[in-house]
């Protein structure tokens, strides 16, 4: 069996790793991931400028053959068919996750993201999520015997296998729920807090460490790059920083919020005025800080519940674009 291995967390992520060692027991092992972290890119492709794809030759699992790439978690894929792989894999792993892919968060998904990618491509994909990959107990244990059953599987060419652990001691673990629906939440409620307006609520966001690890390194390289008159060491694929900054919008007495500049006023100035107080007004701008807080409770038969009860969760994900 070929096996192709792809996630959103990037090429150095413990989940992977663990994903890797388990698959060198079902087959031959590519590994094609994103340099740096890619979470919440869903199914986007990189279509303008270039791709950096590079042999990563320490990578920690032997028997498997690995590349790291500058674009997306989709695009590990793509370029894995059309570069890396002389041959198409006949399934693809994506993962494991840093963190649950339930509920409206499977929209968003990087690791679900290059799943779907698999399928427009006719390949059979599952998916893998832990809660954390601080705890991979439960996954280390129930990986291997998970894998080798959905693989035996029949399952639509439209959808793909989405397999969640939750993290706890294994012998805690009470069973395995399967045909679970995602739920009609969020797990993340995402958090913008403005810089400066006091304590952050919530915790950081999955990946917000390596995020920020890969910003601060870019900016390193940019700089050096630039001094050194080498734009071609630039990296051209600029990644998510710790702060979000918004530029454009107004505020209500600048006139652009409340509707005054854009109609016809009392002394019939009209549109000449509003031309007049748009030229006069500044952009504000923010920059807002992001934090999570995480979910507690969903609807019975959720993939969300299931794993708040303890159990591990099997479920599919459809994409009605492919349902024949």
């Amino acid at each position: 069996m070929r096996i192709l291995i792809v996630n959103d967390d990037g090429i150095r992520s413990p989940g992977l790793i663990s994903l890797a060692k388990m698959a060198v027991q079902l087959g031959e092992v590519w590994v094609v991931a994103p340099d740096n972290q890619c979470s919440a890119m869903s199914q986007r492709i990189s279509v303008f400028g270039s791709i950096h794809v590079r042999e990563v030759p320490d990578f920690p699992v032997r028997d498997a053959r690995a590349w790291s790439i500058s674009g997306s978690p989709a695009d590990c894929v793509k370029v894995a068919l059309s570069y890396v792989m002389k041959e198409k894999p006949d399934v693809v792993f994506s993962g494991i996750n840093n963190g649950y892919n339930v509920g409206v968060d499977i929209l968003y998904s990087g690791t679900v993201g290059a799943a779907i990618e698999a399928l427009v491509n006719g390949i059979p994909a599952i998916a893998f999520s832990n809660k954390t990959n601080d705890d991979q107990r439960v996954s280390e244990r129930y990986l291997l015997p998970i894998a080798k059953d959905l693989l035996t599987r029949e399952i639509e060419p439209w959808a793909i296998w989405n397999v969640n652990f939750p993290a706890c001691d294994p012998d805690e673990i009470k069973g395995i729920l399967e045909d679970r629906v995602p739920a009609k939440k969020s797990y993340y409620e995402t958090i913008y807090t403005p810089v400066g307006s006091g304590e952050i609520p919530g915790d950081p966001l999955p990946g917000a460490a390596e995020a920020a690890a890969y910003a601060q390194n870019s900016e390193k390289v940019t700089a050096a790059a630039a001094e050194a008159g080498t734009p071609d060491m630039i990296p051209d694929d600029p990644r998510t920083k710790a702060g979000l900054a918004m530029n454009g919008g107004g505020d209500a007495d600048s006139g652009l919020l409340d509707g005054t500049a854009e109609t016809e006023n009392d002394t019939g100035t009209g549109h000449g005025a509003a031309s007049g107080a748009q030229m006069n007004h500044t952009a504000a701008s923010a920059e807002l800080a992001l934090s999570s807080i995480a979910a507690t409770d969903a609807e019975e038969g959720s993939d969300m519940k299931a794993t708040f009860d303890g159990y591990i969760s099997i479920g599919k994900v459809k994409s009605a674009l492919l349902e024949a």
